[in-house]
């Protein structure tokens, strides 16, 4: 063969060599790897994340606490009784008659136990209008969403003989029994159609069937083997339900990318006239290689959630840095095979129109960004200053960020009934249905200091403000353990929850619980929850956010050798997440444009979404960085200017970044619309940082500060110039045309 005498060298050339030369081997060990790792994972079962691990802190110690006494905690129900004119009192015969009738009819479910009235309990509202009927659920606290039906169908046949009166159940049970039932496939769904949205664009881009499968197959079989691998790891970090659903979500963007990258050079290469075993070669050399940049570098980035120190965060990281790592080692080995063994017929299925239209030329260089570039190019200082300038206005919001979890009419709106309870509960018995619990631990729980300390701390919880009662103390004399209930001042407004918490742990604990010796009392429930969650999350920004900074510097200077290239890298890519960040914020905390996405301002962005987007966007935009810069660089060594190694490089891998951008623009999309709140953020902010970064950083501020900086944009220092080469050799210009071969061909390296 005339063209292909090409010194080839790196780990992407050599493993696509072997893998071509011994294609079916090479196929044989992927199956087999999907499928031992899908069996081991199976037989070793999936160990998921424990509530007790999920935080550091007081949260985390009060869950000790509890598990290490051996107290079950049953989930709890609450049936709310209220005038719904407030012309019925509790003191009427016909609100206690009520009453009387919830606690018989929930009672007689068997179903429950621990059932207590209201007027006994004084969990009368101060206007008189409204009372709780509480209980607890028999069984397991984690299983009681499936046994609850019976309750709430009791609860309802109440409701339905006391017109007068609004009757309506909510607990932690009830409320995952009706997210589950609202919400529970709206995941499944989204999953679901990002595998036929991502083969229908693929379809588009190629306009053949074989060669629209294959990304799909490659990330498909990719997320398979990294779920067993994940039930493997699962026994070292445990895992959660969510970290599947990102391992899903990321799985899929880049195994798709990665294949789509290394397909779509295979066919350029031999659309200029190489033969079959030399495109191949030329794509594993340099599309290979773009492929374990980016791969290396996603990965980094993806291990920074690591150091999180939040369980969740972990789990989250890690599954996705396997999903990368199993998609990369994938799309060097495994693809290259399959394209060796199917030559031309991966061809097949052509789809008329589509297919025409590429042998026109319209899959080629892109008319669009040929005539963008030449503007770009014509004044780069004028494009960069009005780019830049624009993200930066669109990243303006983000300085006013504010972050928390949501609370339950955040996440839902008004489109769950039980939003609605919760909210009335809220107004009637402001914490009520989210109290603070502090968790005593004493040498003896009856010893006299401690329970005068527990009936000191009842009485100042309300007279400091913090709580306007009632407080309620359970003693667990057997294990020394008392479990204080205090509802919080504030009760769905999470600011002034927050500051009624703040008061409890910081004057009335210390005046009271903390002058006893030996006495533990962490103070726990949703809202200290969610404010030890955001404390530790706030203080691993930082750690985060260096080491991904700093590793992918590292990566792209190793890579590129320049030490411009690198610089310029991360400062765009900051560039790109500041910009997603604004936009979050102008939408959900601000509600400028919700209503066009189906959401709504909610007043805030929640709170693991800023650090979970870093991590995310700075490894997937690696994907186009790299893949557009490395072919910039190969056209610069091989003797073009500049100016003209840009346009080319841009121009020419357009069609594939655009293809790529698209499907994870669509599948990150399907996310946005799912009910919730926080993954309506989630999928929005997503979407829109891929198509910001696809567009304008690659497409304008790219070239443009590559086009004012010219040859200093390969500037690496002497005294950098003993670090490893990275780098791989630069294909040369197309010299000859191949042989026409048939379909059948086979290809051979």
């Amino acid at each position: 063969m005339g063209n292909t005498d090409m010194r080839v060298r790196g780990l992407a050339a050599r493993a696509g060599g072997w893998s071509a030369r011994h294609r079916w081997a090479a196929v044989g060990i992927w199956v087999l790897f999907v499928v031992l790792a899908m069996g081991l994972g199976s037989a070793a079962g999936r160990v998921d994340v424990d509530e007790s691990d999920q935080l550091k802190g007081e949260t985390h110690t009060a869950a000790q606490i509890i598990d290490a006494a051996g107290i079950e905690q049953p989930a709890g129900e609450t049936v709310l009784v209220q005038s719904k004119d407030g012309g019925v009192k509790a003191t009427s015969g016909e609100f206690r008659a009520a009453v009387t009738d919830v606690v018989k009819a929930v009672g007689t479910t068997g179903r429950v136990t621990h059932v207590t009235s209201p007027y006994d309990t004084r969990t009368i509202s101060r206007d008189g209008r409204s009372a709780l009927v509480q209980f607890d659920m028999r069984g397991d606290a984690d299983t009681a969403a499936e046994r609850v039906e019976p309750v709430l169908d009791a609860v309802a046949r109440v409701q339905k003989d006391h017109g007068s009166l609004r009757i309506e159940e909510i607990g932690g049970a009830s409320m995952k029994k009706q997210y589950d039932d609202a919400f529970g496939n709206d995941f499944q769904q989204a999953e679901y159609s990002a595998v036929p949205v991502a083969l229908g664009i693929l379809l588009i881009a190629f306009g053949a069937l074989v060669a629209a499968l294959l990304p799909v197959a490659l990330a498909i079989t990719a997320i398979m083997a990294t779920m067993g691998l994940m039930g493997l790891v699962s026994h070292l970090q445990p895992m959660s339900d969510t970290a599947n659903s990102v391992m899903l979500l990321v799985g899929m963007a880049v195994g798709v990318d990665y294949c789509l990258f290394y397909l779509r050079r295979e066919r350029e290469e031999r659309e200029a006239g190489r033969d079959a075993g030399t495109a191949l070669r030329i794509a594993a050399a340099t599309s290979g290689r773009a492929v374990i940049v980016s791969g290396v570098t996603v990965c980094v980035a993806m291990a920074g959630m690591l150091f999180t120190g939040l369980a969740t965060f972990e789990a989250m990281g890690l599954a996705s840095l396997m999903v990368v790592a199993v998609a990369m080692v994938g799309s060097v080995t495994v693809l290259p095979a399959l394209l060796s063994l199917l030559g031309g017929r991966v061809e097949k299925g052509r789809i008329p129109f589509l297919s025409r239209r590429r042998k026109h030329g319209t899959n080629g260089d892109s008319r669009f960004w040929t005539a963008v570039l030449r503007g770009v190019l014509a004044k780069p200082l004028v494009s960069v200053l009005v780019a830049a300038g624009a993200l930066l206005a669109v990243a303006a919001p983000a300085l006013g960020m504010k972050t928390q979890q949501l609370t339950l009419d955040q996440e839902f709106g008004d489109s769950l009934p039980i939003v609605q309870t919760y909210n009335r509960i809220n107004d009637a018995f402001p914490g009520g249905s989210e109290p603070a619990q502090v968790v005593v631990r004493a040498k003896d729980i009856d010893a006299p200091e401690v329970r005068q300390a527990l009936a000191e701390f009842k009485k100042q919880a309300i007279s400091s403000g913090a709580s306007r009662g009632p407080v309620d103390i359970k003693l667990h004399q057997a294990q020394h353990v008392a479990l204080v209930s205090v509802p919080l001042v504030g009760g769905s407004d999470m600011d002034q929850a927050v500051k009624s918490l703040d008061k409890l742990r910081d004057q009335v604990r210390p005046a009271t619980l903390g002058r006893v010796q030996g006495v533990q009392a962490p103070v726990t429930g949703q809202v200290a929850g969610n404010k030890d969650f955001n404390d530790q999350l706030i203080g691993s920004v930082v750690p985060v956010f260096a080491f991904v900074v700093v590793f992918a510097f590292l990566l792209m200077l190793l890579s590129f050798r320049s030490l411009t290239v690198a610089i310029t890298s991360i400062v765009l890519n900051l560039l790109s997440v500041g910009a997603a960040y604004g936009i979050l914020v102008a939408v959900f905390q601000h509600g400028w444009g919700a209503s066009l996405v189906g959401a709504q301002g909610v007043g805030a962005v929640v709170s693991w979404l800023p650090l979970f987007l870093f991590v995310i966007l700075f490894g997937l935009s690696m994907d186009y960085h790299v893949f557009v810069v490395s072919r910039i660089r190969e056209a610069r060594m091989r003797g073009r200017t500049t100016k003209e190694a840009i346009q080319h490089g841009v121009v020419t891998t357009a069609g594939v970044v655009t293809s790529a951008a698209v499907i994870m623009v669509a599948v990150f999309a399907i996310f946005g619309t799912l009910s919730m709140q926080s993954m309506k953020q989630m999928g929005v902010g997503l979407a829109a940082a891929v198509l910001i970064d696809a567009t304008i950083i690659r497409g304008v501020l790219l070239p443009a500060v590559m086009a004012l900086l010219g040859e200093r944009n390969w500037y690496l220092p002497k005294w950098l110039h003993r670090l490893p080469d990275l780098t791989h050799d630069e294909s040369p210009e197309p010299v000859a045309v191949a042989p026409v071969r048939g379909e059948d061909e086979r290809l051979s390296v």
